[in-house]
């Protein structure tokens, strides 16, 4: 009689070694319901920790955090896979007398979509306070300002339903600096295969990183050292990864983002990130123009492999591509997009499919280098 616990990791590892990918979204889930706006993404760092622990796992002052794979030497050259932990959220920059908390942004929120959604404060505590961010009932508006569809962020605050700022500092011990961010649950939708949540941006790159790691960690000769840079404070300036391309000193990496979907707004034909189309190739954004050649090999790769792939050419928006490509006398980097729906705001959906084809595409490239590099460098 087999073993069945032997049959079913047999059957697993076989499925690994093929480059199929086994995706855990609990991972995801966890990531994804995990607070962490820029400056402070402890709790994140947390779950990055327990899914990698078989892993060497270090984090700086920054809260950058770096997962290097067992059998890396030091003595090969480095691939960095990146992506950013933070989310785009609040601080609060002032009590009022009233008990409304008024707020500063952390990371670009477009202002009209803030107000009237659940959001988590954490306090010193480290407790989370539910709030609400406000906005001003149409009943109380003067006829100038419902003609007046302008908002500014000093006229939005978050209520925590106390009555006086007393009952804030001693009630809730909420102060002046600390962090607020969306309350929003991960949910799955199994006919659809599609991911709702929260802060995909970038938590579902944090994801592909995990998942690739795993998957190279049962290769036994990659010819490279991987190590996974979860960087810190992207939305507030690509800080992390001016830190992590220091530290890791890459010779080629790959960054995964949360890339916003634009299947909604643009004709079929000219959306070039679209749900369900597989994983986005990043020709050119506003800090970053992609390396020609490790595009054009990671799209031989996907065609070779049949794995679905779409290129976005973006007029907008930046990713840690653009400190990483700059370290040194340059650094090849490839960026990798999951198409999500919504970024930046409270709420997001992204394909399974399209992480799948994202985590796939990243292994079948490192694992076929070893023998090409020369296509690239």
């Amino acid at each position: 009689m087999y073993n069945v616990k032997k049959v079913i990791i047999y059957i697993v590892l076989q499925i690994y070694k093929r480059g199929i990918n086994v995706i855990n979204l609990s991972i995801l889930e966890e990531l994804s319901n995990s607070f962490g706006p820029s400056g402070f993404e402890d709790d994140v760092t947390k779950i990055i920790q327990k899914h990698c622990r078989e892993m060497d796992v270090n984090i700086d002052a920054m809260n950058n955090v770096y997962v290097e794979l067992k059998n890396n030497n030091k003595k090969r050259p480095v691939i960095m896979l990146d992506a950013h932990t933070d989310e785009v959220g609040f601080m609060v920059q002032a009590i009022n007398e009233n008990g409304l908390l008024s707020i500063v942004q952390l990371g670009g929120w477009h202002i009209t979509n803030i107000p009237a959604h659940t959001v988590y404060i954490k306090n010193r505590d480290g407790k989370l306070i539910k709030g609400i961010t406000t906005s001003k009932p149409v009943h109380f508006m003067t006829a100038s300002e419902r003609a007046n569809n302008t908002l500014e962020i000093e006229d939005i605050y978050v209520d925590v339903g106390a009555t006086s700022k007393d009952e804030v500092v001693n009630t809730f011990n909420i102060r002046v600096g600390d962090p607020i961010a969306p309350k929003v649950e991960f949910d799955y939708n199994k006919e659809l295969e599609v991911c709702y949540g929260k802060a995909f941006d970038n938590r579902v790159g944090c994801f592909c990183i995990i998942e690739t790691l795993k998957l190279l960690s049962r290769e036994k000769d990659l010819g490279f050292d991987i190590i996974g840079a979860f960087a810190a404070q992207e939305e507030v300036g690509t800080r992390g990864a001016q830190i992590t391309s220091q530290v890791v000193k890459p010779d080629l990496a790959i960054v995964f983002e949360g890339s916003p979907a634009d299947d909604l707004y643009y004709s079929k034909g000219i959306a070039q990130s679209v749900l369900k189309n597989g994983t986005q190739i990043r020709n050119l954004d506003q800090g970053y123009i992609g390396n020609h050649k490790f595009i054009r090999y990671a799209e031989d790769i996907a065609e070779e492999k049949h794995i679905k792939f779409q290129n976005a050419v973006r007029r907008g928006g930046s990713t840690n591509a653009a400190k990483i490509s700059l370290f040194n006398k340059a650094v090849p980097v490839l960026v990798l997009g999951i198409p999500s729906r919504y970024v930046h705001s409270h709420y997001n959906f992204c394909a399974k499919a399209d992480i799948e084809a994202t985590v796939k595409l990243a292994y079948e490239i490192i694992v076929s280098l070893k023998d090409n590099i020369n296509k690239i460098l």
